[in-house]
């Protein structure tokens, strides 16, 4: 398993648009994909804005290269999303499941 992990930081009056954006479209969206394990929302303040980091959990890096282009270390953020954001992280990390309990 591969998990995603990718963060921003969200204009305030946002924050609860954001949300309804990745509940409402972002998950229903993710879960048709084949490879796609699940994800969580985390949300912490960081200074003047709300930050959250998104973490998907993926079969293998294939099936994100299905999803995110042959480029996977490059965030995929809709035109739509960025709008609410003040800023994002570019890139995201990957990382392999060694062990679980």
């Amino acid at each position: 398993m591969i998990s995603r992990h990718w963060s921003c930081r969200i204009k305030r009056e946002e924050e609860g648009n954001y949300v309804k954006y990745l509940q409402e479209e972002i998950l229903p969206h993710l879960s048709t994909l084949d490879g796609f394990l699940g994800a969580s929302i985390n949300r912490r303040e960081v200074g003047d804005f709300p930050e959250y980091l998104f973490i998907s959990k993926w079969t293998s890096k294939e099936t994100i290269r299905a999803f995110s282009g042959e480029h996977i270390q490059f965030a995929v953020v809709s035109e739509k999303a960025q709008n609410m954001m003040h800023s994002f992280d570019q890139e995201v990390w990957h990382y392999e499941l060694i062990d679980s309990v």
